[in-house]
C-alpha cells in the first residue's frame, strides 16, 4: 500500500508538472529592438497575463497548451504556441490599424488615435525612413491640409506655411520638440523650422486646428511635434552623404548605445551646404546637433535630457520679378542679403510613475537663440521718371533672446468609466533684445544689381528689450460613459505680460509699456468608435494669438493699433480602416477668426501688420490609402479649403466676403509606392509622387485699377509636379535617388502680389534635378 500511495504522489507531480509549466521569452519588433509593454495573454484564460519588461523580456506560467496571444500597439497581434524552451517572437508593425496608432500632442501623453477627438496625423519612424527626405517639406506635405512652402532650389529650408490658413508668415503654427515649444509666445518666426535637426526625428505628429486649449497661443492652424530618437539597445549608428545638382551638399552622423542597463544616449548630427545652386545668391550652411539621454533612476522614475545646437546662414536671394521668372533669368539683384541663426536649447525631463493610476512629469527648458539678417524683403532700389538712381535704402536687424521655462504635468487614472484627468502648469520667462537699423544701399547702373550697403548707425527703425512672461494653468479630463464613446474636456488659461523697455525713446517706436493679455482657451470633443477599425469624432476648440512683441510697438498706435486674434474651430471627422487593405480619414472643418493679423505692402512697398474684422476657412481634409498587394499602395492626400475675408475694410475699399490672397483652394499629394524585402537582407523601393496646389489669388479682390474704370484681381494658376524615388537596401549599406521635377515644369513655391511693381513677384520651384544619397549603417 505503502508503494502505491508514493507512486500516486508522483503521478499527481508530475501530472501537475505537465498541465502548468513556466516559459520564458522576449518580444522584439522587425528590427530585432526589444518592446517593453508588450501584452502576453493566454489563449484559454484571459484572466492569465504578463508584461513584457523595459528590455522586452517575459516569463509566464501556463497549463498545456501552452497557447498565448501577444499584442502590442501599433504591431500585429500575433497567436501562438510557446515551447519549453527560450522563446524570441518578433511582430510585425501594422501599417494601416488606426486603432494602434500612438500619438503624443493631444495631451503629452501616449494614446490611441482613436481616442483623440481631432484630426491628426503621425508620420513614424519607417515612413521617415522610406522618403529618404532631405527637406522636412518632403514629409510634412504628406498630411491631408498641410502645406509648407520651400524652394529646395534657394529657399535652403526658409519657409511659410498653409494648414486651415492661407500661406503665411503669421503665428498661427507652432512648433514643438517632444510637446515643449521651440520659440517662446510672442516670438514667433515662420522660418523656425530651420532651428531643427531633422536626423533626429523618430517620428511626426501633426494636430491641425486650435490646440490652445493643450499648448497655449499659436496653436491655431496646426501643431507640429517632432519626436526625437531614443537611444538603440546596442551599439549601432549611421554616416551618410548626399548630394544633387541643386548645388547642395549633405553628411549625416549618427550613434547610439544602450552602455549599461539604466542608462543609454543617442547623438545625431549633420552639416549641409549649397554652393552655385541654380538660382543666384542662395548659397547656404548648416550644422545640426542632437544629444540624448535616457536615464533609468529606477523601475519607476525616468530622466531624459535633450541638447540641441544649430548654427545656421544662409544667402537672402530674393523673390524674381514677373519677367524674370517667366524669362528663365534667374540672376539675383542681391549680393549681401543673408540671415544667420544660432540656436541652443536644453531640455530635461523627469517622469514618475508613483503606481499604475499616478504619473508626474516635470519639465525644464532653457533656450537661447539669436537671429541676425539683412533681409531682401527690406530692399528698395529708388528711381527717378522710371530709371534708376543708384541708391537704395534697407534694414539690418538683430533678434535675441532667452528663454527659461517649467513645465508641471500631472495624469490621474480612475478605476471607472475609463476615466483619466490631466492637469499641470507652466511658466516661460523669455528675456528679448531687437535692434534693427536703416541701410542705405548702392546700385550698380549697368547690372541693377545692389552691389554694397552702409549701416545708419543710430537710425533706428526698432530698438528695444522686451521681458515676455507667459504663464498658464490647464487640466484635460477624459470618460468613456458606454465602452464606444469618449468624451474629452479641455480648458487653459493663459496670462501674458510684456514689459517693453524702448532704447530710443522719442526717436522711434513706441514709449516703454506695460501690457497685459489673458485668455481661457475650451475645448470639447466626442470620440465614437464603432469597432477597433472605424470611428468618427467631433470637437469645439478656440484659439488665440497675442500680437508679436515686434509688430505690436513697431506700431505708432500701439495696443490700439494691433489686437489680439481669437478663433473658433468646429469639427468632425472620421477613420475607416480594413487591415493590410485600405485606410481612409477625412475632417470638416469651419474656423472663425476675429482681428486676424494680415500682412500688406503700402505704396512705398513697405511691410506692415494690421488687423482684419473677420476671417472664415472651411473645407474638407482627406487622406486615403489602399494596398493593392502587400508590396504596392496607393496614396491621396489631399484637402479643398475656402478661405474668405467676412468683414475687412483697407484704405475706404470693402474687401468683405471676398476670397483671401495666398489661399489655394486645393492642395494635394499623391503616391504610388513599390517596396518589397526579401529576407531583411536587400530591399528595394520606387515610388512616383505628384504635387499639387491648385489657383490662388495673389492680391485682393478687384484690388488692380486698370484705370479705365475696371478693376482686376492678380492671380497665380498654382502648379502640378511630378516626382520619382527609388532606394535600395543591401545588408548595412543604402543607395537613394530622387528625380525632382521630372517634366522640368516651370513653377512657383509662392507667389505674391507687389502692389508698388504692380505685379507678381515669385520664389522660383526647381528646375529638373537628381538627388543621390547613400547611407551606411553599423
Amino acid at each position: 500500500m505503502k508503494k502505491i500511495i508514493i507512486l500516486v504522489i508522483a503521478l499527481c507531480i508530475d501530472t501537475y508538472s505537465y498541465a502548468q509549466g513556466s516559459y520564458e521569452g522576449k518580444i522584439i519588433d522587425e528590427s530585432n529592438n526589444p518592446l517593453s509593454g508588450a501584452t502576453i495573454v493566454s489563449s484559454w484564460d484571459s484572466t492569465n497575463g504578463v508584461m513584457s519588461n523595459k528590455d522586452g523580456f517575459f516569463t509566464i506560467s501556463l497549463k498545456n497548451p501552452a497557447e498565448v496571444t501577444i499584442s502590442f500597439l501599433g504591431y500585429i497581434t500575433k497567436k501562438l504556441s510557446l515551447t519549453t524552451t527560450f522563446n524570441t517572437i518578433r511582430l510585425a508593425t501594422d501599417n494601416v490599424d488606426l486603432e494602434e496608432v500612438i500619438v503624443t500632442s493631444a495631451n503629452r501623453e501616449m494614446q490611441k488615435r482613436s481616442e483623440v477627438p481631432g484630426s491628426v496625423a503621425s508620420i513614424s519612424a519607417k515612413t521617415i525612413q522610406e522618403t529618404k527626405a532631405f527637406g522636412i517639406d518632403q514629409l510634412v506635405n504628406q498630411v491631408p491640409g498641410v502645406f509648407m512652402s520651400t524652394s529646395r532650389a534657394a529657399s535652403n529650408e526658409q519657409h511659410f506655411m498653409a494648414v486651415r490658413s492661407p500661406i503665411s508668415t503669421k503665428a498661427l503654427f507652432l512648433y514643438l520638440e517632444d510637446g515643449l515649444q521651440i520659440r517662446p509666445t510672442s516670438v514667433f518666426n515662420h522660418n523656425a523650422l530651420l532651428e531643427m535637426n531633422n536626423t533626429s526625428f523618430a517620428r511626426i505628429e501633426v494636430l491641425k486646428g486650435p490646440a490652445s486649449s493643450i499648448y497655449g497661443s499659436e496653436a491655431i492652424g496646426g501643431s507640429f511635434n517632432f519626436i526625437t530618437k531614443n537611444p538603440y539597445k546596442k551599439l549601432g549608428g549611421s554616416i551618410g552623404f548626399q548630394v544633387n545638382d541643386l548645388g547642395l551638399q549633405r553628411y549625416d552622423f549618427e550613434v547610439s548605445d544602450q552602455t549599461s542597463k539604466n542608462f543609454g544616449f543617442y547623438l545625431g548630427s549633420h552639416y549641409a551646404e549649397r554652393s552655385n545652386g541654380p538660382i543666384e545668391h542662395s548659397d547656404y550652411e548648416k550644422m545640426a546637433i542632437t544629444f540624448k539621454t535616457v536615464y533609468d533612476l529606477d523601475p519607476s522614475t525616468k530622466w531624459t535630457t535633450v541638447l540641441d545646437l544649430i548654427d545656421y546662414r544662409s544667402d537672402m536671394t530674393g523673390s524674381l520679378s514677373d519677367r524674370d521668372f517667366n524669362s528663365g533669368n534667374y540672376k539675383s539683384e542681391q549680393t549681401f542679403t543673408q540671415r544667420e541663426a544660432v540656436n541652443f536649447r536644453i531640455r530635461t525631463t523627469l517622469d514618475t510613475y508613483w503606481d499604475d493610476q499616478n504619473k508626474t512629469s516635470f519639465h525644464i527648458l532653457f533656450r537661447n537663440n539669436r537671429m541676425d539678417q539683412i533681409p531682401s524683403y527690406r530692399i528698395k532700389q529708388y528711381r527717378k521718371q522710371g530709371q534708376l538712381t543708384g541708391f537704395g535704402s534697407g534694414e539690418i536687424n538683430s533678434n535675441r533672446f532667452k528663454s527659461f521655462v517649467g513645465l508641471l504635468q500631472h495624469k490621474l487614472d480612475f478605476n471607472f468609466a475609463k476615466s483619466s484627468l490631466i492637469f499641470g502648469a507652466t511658466a516661460d520667462y523669455s528675456p528679448q533684445d531687437y535692434v534693427a537699423e536703416t541701410i542705405d544701399v548702392f546700385v550698380d547702373l549697368k547690372t541693377g544689381r545692389n552691389q554694397n550697403f552702409r549701416i545708419n548707425n543710430g537710425d533706428f527703425i526698432l530698438n528695444y528689450k522686451a521681458d515676455i512672461f507667459n504663464y498658464a494653468g490647464f487640466f484635460q479630463y477624459e470618460i468613456s460613459p458606454i465602452e464606444p464613446l469618449k468624451i474629452t474636456a479641455a480648458l487653459r488659461y493663459d496670462g501674458f505680460e510684456y514689459n517693453y523697455d524702448n532704447q530710443s525713446d522719442g526717436i522711434t517706436g513706441v514709449g516703454d509699456s506695460l501690457d497685459n493679455f489673458n485668455n481661457l482657451a475650451p475645448k470639447l470633443g466626442f470620440n465614437y468608435n464603432f469597432n477597433s477599425k472605424t470611428g468618427i469624432y467631433t470637437n469645439y476648440s478656440q484659439g488665440f494669438t497675442p500680437p508679436q512683441v515686434s509688430t505690436l510697438y513697431q506700431n505708432k498706435n500701439g495696443l490700439q493699433g494691433i489686437k489680439p486674434s481669437r478663433y473658433h474651430n468646429y469639427e468632425i471627422g472620421g477613420y475607416f480602416t480594413i487591415p493590410s487593405k485600405l485606410k481612409a480619414d477625412a475632417a470638416v472643418y469651419f474656423l472663425e477668426g476675429q482681428n486676424t493679423l494680415i500682412t500688406m505692402r503700402d505704396n512705398d512697398d513697405n511691410f506692415f501688420s494690421t488687423n482684419a474684422g473677420k476671417t472664415r476657412s472651411y473645407g474638407i481634409e482627406y487622406g486615403i490609402t489602399w494596398y493593392i498587394i502587400k508590396e504596392i499602395s496607393i496614396t491621396h492626400n489631399g484637402s479643398y479649403a475656402l478661405h474668405r475675408y467676412i468683414d475687412f475694410f483697407d484704405k475706404g475699399t470693402d474687401y468683405s466676403n471676398t476670397d483671401r490672397e495666398t489661399a489655394p483652394n486645393l492642395i494635394g499629394t499623391s503616391l504610388i509606392a513599390y517596396k518589397k524585402d526579401f529576407r531583411n537582407s536587400f530591399g528595394f523601393s520606387i515610388t512616383a509622387e505628384h504635387e499639387l496646389v491648385g489657383k490662388y489669388n495673389t492680391s485682393f479682390e478687384k484690388q488692380i485699377d486698370n484705370t479705365d474704370g475696371t478693376f482686376d484681381t492678380a492671380t497665380y494658376g498654382g502648379y502640378s509636379v511630378f516626382n520619382l524615388r527609388s532606394a535600395i537596401a543591401l545588408k548595412g549599406f543604402e543607395i537613394w535617388g530622387h528625380l525632382l521635377n521630372i517634366f522640368d515644369t516651370l513653377y512657383a513655391t509662392n507667389a505674391s502680389f507687389n502692389s508698388f511693381r504692380g505685379e507678381n513677384s515669385f520664389t522660383i520651384g526647381n528646375p529638373r534635378a537628381f538627388h543621390l544619397g547613400v547611407k551606411y549603417n553599423f
